[in-house]
């Protein structure tokens, strides 16, 4: 069974603002935006839905309204996509290409990878866990959702350059160097957003989702 990275460049502050919010602004730009993909995910849930799951406009609601959250985690799912829609509003989606789709260990096979090349501030593997969503969504399952803040970009950056400079670089296999390739195409993305003016979006921290 494949799985797939989704990656977000944006300002993680400014994206929870809206969570809580009651702000039905966003609510209607999230319908206008992504209606016909949150009435095709309904139909694939329609089983989970008619045991109680909220469907896609029942948790975007309780995403921006602060709740009610259904108290079974198995309906967690719903209110993880409604955050993933609301960081594809606000965020900048990043190039996914080797982690779209993936199979079986491979975050961890890449987090190697970095390793081997003295990267050590960040971790694809935390993409995999729930400590990227806001404290008050319940989350089990999929999607799962972590965060590399701006801070730990740029010491994963400087890691790379470094150990480019000094030539200490390892040899890769060369699927787990263009995957590495890319990420550092993240963390350029991160590190140049704190060029711009602090009112310019999307932000610099990474926001990842596995599903």
């Amino acid at each position: 069974m494949s799985s797939s990275l989704t990656v977000f460049q944006l300002d993680p502050e400014f994206t929870r603002a809206f969570v809580g919010s009651r702000d039905d602004e966003v609510i209607q730009a999230i319908h206008g935006e992504f209606g016909d993909e949150m009435a095709r995910d309904d139909d694939g849930f329609s089983s989970a839905i008619a045991s109680g799951a909220p469907t896609s406009a029942e948790a975007l609601h309780a995403l921006v309204y602060g709740g009610p959250f259904s108290e079974s985690t198995q309906h967690a799912f719903q209110y993880g996509y409604a955050y993933k829609r609301l960081c594809t509003l606000t965020g900048s989606r990043l190039d996914n290409s080797w982690f779209c789709p993936f199979r079986g260990d491979w975050l961890e096979v890449v987090d190697e990878g970095l390793r081997a090349l003295r990267i050590t501030a960040i971790s694809l593997a935390e993409f995999g866990r729930y400590r990227g969503f806001p404290s008050i969504l319940p989350s089990y399952d999929l999607p799962r959702c972590g965060e590399w803040t701006h801070d730990q970009c740029v010491e994963a950056l400087a890691q790379f350059e470094e150990t480019r400079q000094e030539g200490h670089a390892q040899p890769l296999d060369p699927a787990v160097l263009d995957a590495v390739t890319e990420v550092v195409g993240w963390l350029r993305r991160a590190e140049s957003a704190r060029l711009r003016p602090a009112q310019a979006r999307p932000g610099s921290a990474i926001v990842g989702f596995v599903s």
